[in-house]
């Protein structure tokens, strides 16, 4: 569906102009029970719930802010602890919570990508 100048937008137009959350960020916590490298093995969960509070305390959470998600496996677990986040499509990986911390403040509330926590792109599995 498209738009006249004269239309009214269509609501695939009217959602992308005005998303509901502006940022998604998703956390692979997957866990591998055969022993092969995954993000649970690095804490993933315990950095899932610290990013997710610091969101809360900052007062991002909710419609027009941050979507913090737990992820299955993200199919980068050579790189692994992984995040990514979205719309921007950045892929992070990160050691701890100062990490985490850094990816909030620089990236989700201001928009600055974290060169330093960048995921080489190729980076797999």
């Amino acid at each position: 569906m498209s738009s006249t100048p004269d239309s009214k937008p269509t609501a695939t137009q009217a959602d992308a102009s005005n998303p509901y959350y502006k940022r998604h960020i998703f956390f692979c916590v997957n866990e591998r029970s055969n022993g092969e490298a995954c993000c649970a093995q690095h804490d993933a969960m315990a950095a899932f719930d610290h990013c997710k509070g610091q969101i809360k305390a900052a007062g991002l959470a909710g419609p027009g802010g941050t979507r913090v998600n737990r992820a299955g496996c993200l199919d980068r677990c050579a790189g692994g602890p992984v995040v990514v986040v979205y719309p921007e499509g950045v892929w992070y990986t990160y050691l701890d919570h100062a990490d985490v911390d850094e990816i909030v403040a620089s990236h989700l509330m201001e928009g600055q990508v974290v060169e330093r926590l960048l995921l080489a792109p190729d980076i797999g599995r």
